[in-house]
């Protein structure tokens, strides 16, 4: 082609006619034109000037992959990057707060409702039969479930109950893959009532936490998964508090006796020791099963809660039948006792609502400084007695449990930036006890029954 010569683009490379490359000494463009004009000198004798003109702005060349962009249009970009650029540390300060929270609920989850089954126990006066409690709560729980999935189903009962059937029934032997954990459940829930009725709630606390030291145990045994070196640390010093606690205990247990002659020390000591092994591989079983599952979290609570109920039922007949028979089902329920319920019920939920923003660190230190609650609350509430031995152990056990909940990094150490691939303490159920972190540990399971 000439040297000045006009010519023009293809029409398949540009998405405007009108956008067209000349080589010509021209005027400037005044002032109140609308066209874009971009200069571009050549290198030769006189240096001429090329310039791109441009009728309409934002005029594309699709087929070069070249976006011409107007004043208006960069403008507009910029503002969307600085209301970007504003978002993050508003969004990191939204996060921040929902760790606090989250925070708050798992301490006042672990810590109210040990305390609040303490006091309702120990209270002067009729006592409620423990066996209807876990089959009231067993039922709340799958009414719970039942609304969600209504809700998730948009109030459209036909579609629930034909889910619920093609759920429950034509996929029976999904459901009685659910009937062991649920069987351990409910021994474990009944069995945690009689614990707290025969031991302080800071002995029951610190005790309790034997249930990281199993779940671990049976997650290696049957899971074949691996523990780091300060996670095995961590389980021994777990274990020697415990020990600790224990030998405190030991020594005041003639006190306490005295003080509360229906309270029996080493029955409360066997129900937390079985509770925690049945914890542990509930929890470790659960999530065996349940690996490559599809079914939500409330659709497997339901079947849960079928199976939980049912033997709920049997361990109450075979219990306190008699007693039930002649005083009634809701005999000795006051207000305290449906608070109890209640907690046991939802408390579980309300913590899987916000565990999802609380990292293994958080829950750990959650746990922790939920013992420390439950012993401050048992001091003035039941004047329960802390000497020195006591604080050791405690404070072993807070340790431990603290270390354990640190992830794993894929050298051995352990960073707190590094993602966890730690053996859960508490592989739970949705509702139970405190949390769930899905099914498996660490993780949105949940640990059934405190």
């Amino acid at each position: 082609m000439l040297p000045g010569a006009p010519f023009a683009l293809p029409p398949r490379s540009c998405s405007s006619a009108s956008a067209t490359f000349t080589r010509e000494n021209q005027s400037l463009p005044s002032a109140s034109s609308t066209s874009t004009t971009r200069r571009f000198g050549a290198k030769t004798g006189s240096e001429p000037t090329t310039e791109l003109s441009r009728e309409a702005s934002g005029v594309s060349c699709a087929g070069s992959g070249v976006k011409v962009w107007s004043g208006r249009d960069r403008e507009r970009s910029m503002a969307a990057g600085s209301r970007k650029t504003g978002e993050a540390p508003s969004q990191n300060e939204a996060n921040r707060k929902l760790k606090y929270i989250s925070l708050a609920v798992l301490v006042v989850q672990n810590a109210s409702l040990i305390l609040s089954i303490r006091y309702v126990r120990t209270l002067p006066g009729d006592r409620f039969f423990t066996t209807s409690a876990v089959v009231m709560a067993e039922v709340l729980k799958v009414m719970t479930c039942l609304l969600i999935i209504l809700l998730q189903k948009r109030f459209n009962v036909k579609e629930t109950v034909c889910f619920l059937l093609d759920s429950v029934v034509f996929q029976y032997k999904d459901t009685l893959k659910l009937a062991v954990p649920s069987l351990i459940y409910t021994l474990q829930n009944n069995l945690q009532y009689v614990a707290i009725s025969n031991l302080p709630a800071a002995t029951f606390q610190v005790t309790y936490q034997l249930k990281i030291l199993t779940t671990a145990l049976f997650s290696v045994l049957m899971l074949r998964k691996s523990l780091s070196r300060v996670q095995w640390i961590s389980l021994l010093l777990l274990f020697a508090g415990v020990a600790i606690v224990q030998v405190q205990q030991e020594g005041n247990k003639e006190a306490a006796v005295a003080d509360s002659s229906n309270q029996n020390y080493m029955v409360g000591l066997i129900a937390v020791v079985i509770s925690c092994l049945s914890s542990g591989f509930a929890g470790v079983y659960f999530e065996r099963i349940l690996k490559g599952s599809s079914a939500s979290v409330w659709m497997r609570n339901v079947q849960l809660g079928i199976f939980g109920t049912a033997l709920g039922l049997l361990a109450m007949w075979w219990n306190d039948g008699a007693a039930i028979s002649e005083h009634g089902f809701l005999f000795g329920y006051t207000g305290m006792v449906w608070c109890v319920i209640f907690n046991q019920a939802f408390g579980g939920l309300l913590v899987a609502v916000v565990v999802k923003y609380a990292d293994n660190i958080l829950k750990g230190f959650a746990t922790s400084f939920s013992i420390i609650v439950s012993t401050v609350m048992s001091i003035y509430l039941f004047g329960f007695h802390v000497d020195l031995l006591f604080t050791a152990g405690a404070g072993l056990v807070i340790g431990a449990v603290y270390m354990y909940s640190l992830p794993k990094a894929p050298g051995g150490s352990l960073s707190p930036n590094s993602s966890s691939s730690s053996v859960s303490a508490e592989p739970q159920r949705t509702f139970g006890d405190s949390e769930m972190e899905a099914f498996l540990p660490k993780c949105s399971g949940k640990e059934k029954g405190s």
